[in-house]
């Protein structure tokens, strides 16, 4: 089959396609058959070496398409049964990939494998962000950084779904249109350096009850002094390098805030963890009240060119691989 498989870390040039053997599902496992990869900023994290991993390795967290084979035991999922992942490992970047059953959730028919594959890594992050790692509210005021990204745009619908004002930040104009589409009722951009002073004004001086940062380096300093009094910063991501260290006492003179660093594989430990979280992300699709955006496709084969225009900064909404 061919798969994206590095030998080594490094720039996107590591990204060589090759032949590898298909691999066969062990006992408890499935294998599916790719319809649709989706791309994800922290893949450039494992390509690079800054979250080590043991290689060679075929790179990639999620995907969707069809169980074409299962191993001994499983009764989860059978042959045609359409299926899609999120898994904290990888293998995704690939025709085929093995998982085991009960890491992966059955797709509903209104789910085109490019719409599964788009959603379910930065879908699920999304609903753990929204509902479990911080439980947004109706009349709550929320920061979302990188509003036109994948997980960014997103996360702008599901926090209007839910009756929260949403101010919304992102680096160029067309984004911040972006942004603004998705339903952002203010949109900033974080390159200007007073937007911290921006959003102080736009909430008449009491700052947002949650920032969701998945920027990093740049903005996590900003972002704090955005908060409200007991307000939550949720680091999910570091688009720009990791977040600068937080000193407790900082915490304590911003309005006793408070840091979280969550991962979405820590909340979707258990099989019911998953099929819950999903089952509300596929009910969100299904209302229209999530409206994924796939910005760009890329075939298998060019998945270093893919790489180099995420970390351009050069896509929007969701970033597909196609088999």
């Amino acid at each position: 089959m061919l798969a994206i498989q590095i030998e080594r870390t490094g720039g996107p040039e590591v990204l060589v396609p090759k032949g590898i053997p298909t691999p066969e599902p062990g006992p408890g496992e499935i294998r599916v058959r790719h319809g649709a990869v989706g791309l994800n900023f922290v893949e450039t994290y494992h390509r690079s070496g800054l979250y080590p991993m043991t290689l060679p390795k075929v790179l990639g967290q999620e995907a969707a398409g069809t169980v074409d084979a299962v191993g001994e035991g499983v009764t989860r999922f059978k042959v045609g049964d359409r299926a899609a992942y999120a898994a904290g490992s990888s293998g995704a970047y690939a025709q085929f990939a093995t998982i085991p059953a009960g890491k992966a959730v059955h797709v509903p028919d209104f789910v085109s494998d490019e719409t599964a594959a788009a959603v379910m890594l930065k879908g699920l992050t999304v609903e753990m962000l929204v509902r479990r790692a911080y439980q947004l509210k109706p009349g709550q005021t929320a920061l979302v950084h990188a509003a036109a990204g994948g997980a960014g745009s997103l996360l702008v619908q599901w926090a209007k779904a839910i009756g929260a004002t949403v101010i919304g930040t992102a680096g160029s104009p067309a984004k911040q249109d972006l942004a603004r589409g998705h339903g952002a009722d203010h949109v900033l951009d974080y390159a200007d350096p007073s937007w911290p002073d921006r959003v102080r004004e736009l909430t008449g001086g009491r700052g947002v009850d949650v920032a969701y940062d998945a920027v990093g380096k740049t903005t996590v300093e900003g972002s704090m002094k955005t908060l409200a009094r007991r307000g939550w910063l949720i680091v999910y991501g570091g688009a720009s390098g990791p977040a600068p260290l937080i000193d407790p006492l900082a915490l304590m003179r911003g309005g006793s805030l408070v840091m979280t660093r969550p991962s979405l594989f820590d909340y979707i430990v258990e099989t019911a963890e998953m099929d819950a979280a999903a089952e509300a992300m596929w009910a969100m699709l299904q209302s229209g009240t999530l409206k994924p955006e796939i910005g760009q496709r890329f075939a298998l084969k060019d998945t270093a060119d893919a790489h180099r225009a995420l970390e351009g900064r050069a896509t929007t909404g969701s970033t597909l691989l196609i088999p």
